[in-house]
């Protein structure tokens, strides 16, 4: 349950073609690892020291079961995006239905190995969506969960990746904040009326927002790798939590851009639907449990993140 994924490991990642899935399948090949994306587009994930295997993201195929027979190691980034397309309630399904689908069908898999021929950890993504809205508590790991839609989502995905825990593997849930990244969709939504002029704060404004920036992201996966003590939820969030008004009036800074113009609570639902959520709802999450098993974040402060990714 301790094992720990040492150098020259096999690791295999499903969604490894996606936005966050490529840089870390890269850094762990610079790292001397051997690495296998299943994917359902084979060809469009193929490159150098990637070595790419067809997978629907439902069913255990056999190819998946003798691909983990020999990997030390499963990175599970599938599943629907959350920010592409207005959350009708056959999106909703979909969002739901390829996370629960894709996690069941790879902990299946590994239940079909002997007992010595399983994986030792498995690294499971969440959001911390897992919180719903909590004003201003503080939430740790220990936090019980929200009553939003995505907090019902990632209850129920982590609760199918903890599965494999039963099967002497050690889990880990990387519990994921907003994204800052070059190309990171959601980000490039989020900045998007500050180049436009008319950025300003999300509703109140006074809700907390928590972030990371990609690399850190990369990192804190690494480190549920090679950490033998991680195992259950991690919180994946930046030091630097500020209100949403604070981080308008960053973006706005960073960008030499106006920060005024408020985007009411009504209006975005009206616009967006139950998906207002991703920018009304609020949580300060703490990054204390990264920082006590020795990780140092790259982009620790909200500006250098963003003049990082902004420049």
């Amino acid at each position: 349950m301790g094992a720990m994924v040492g150098p020259g490991m096999k690791v295999a990642i499903a969604g490894g073609s996606g936005y966050v899935g490529r840089p870390l399948a890269d850094r762990l090949v610079a790292d001397g690892h051997e690495v296998v994306v299943l994917t359902r587009n084979a060809t469009a994930a193929a490159r150098p020291g990637i070595r790419p295997v067809s997978w629907d993201a439902r069913t255990p195929a056999a190819e998946v079961v003798s691909e983990l027979s020999s990997a030390a190691a499963v990175v599970n980034l599938a599943g629907a995006s959350i920010g592409g397309g207005r959350w009708t309630r056959r999106r909703m399904n979909e969002i739901m239905a390829s996370r629960l689908s894709a996690t069941s069908a790879l902990v299946g898999a590994i239940r079909q190995l002997p007992g010595d021929g399983r994986p030792r950890v498995l690294v499971s993504a969440s959001g911390v969506d897992y919180y719903g809205d909590r004003a201003e508590e503080t939430v740790t790991e220990d936090s019980g969960p929200g009553d939003s839609f995505l907090a019902m989502v990632t209850q129920q995905w982590e609760a199918a990746a903890q599965t494999a825990e039963s099967l002497g593997v050690r889990v880990v849930r990387i519990r994921t904040a907003f994204v800052f990244g070059q190309g990171a969709p959601a980000f490039r939504l989020l900045t998007l009326p500050f180049r436009l002029f008319v950025g300003g704060p999300l509703g109140s404004g006074r809700q907390w927002f928590t972030w990371i920036h990609v690399a850190d992201l990369v990192g804190l996966y690494e480190l549920a790798l090679r950490e033998a003590t991680l195992s259950g939820p991690i919180n994946a969030v930046a030091p630097d939590i500020r209100r949403q008004a604070d981080v308008a009036r960053e973006i706005g800074h960073v960008l030499h851009r106006p920060s005024v113009f408020p985007a009411p609570a009504p209006m975005l639902r009206l616009a967006l639907g139950r998906q207002a959520e991703l920018l009304l709802d609020g949580r300060r999450a703490s990054s204390a449990k990264a920082q006590a098993l020795g990780y140092r974040f790259r982009f620790a402060n909200l500006r250098a993140a963003l003049e990082d990714v902004l420049r």
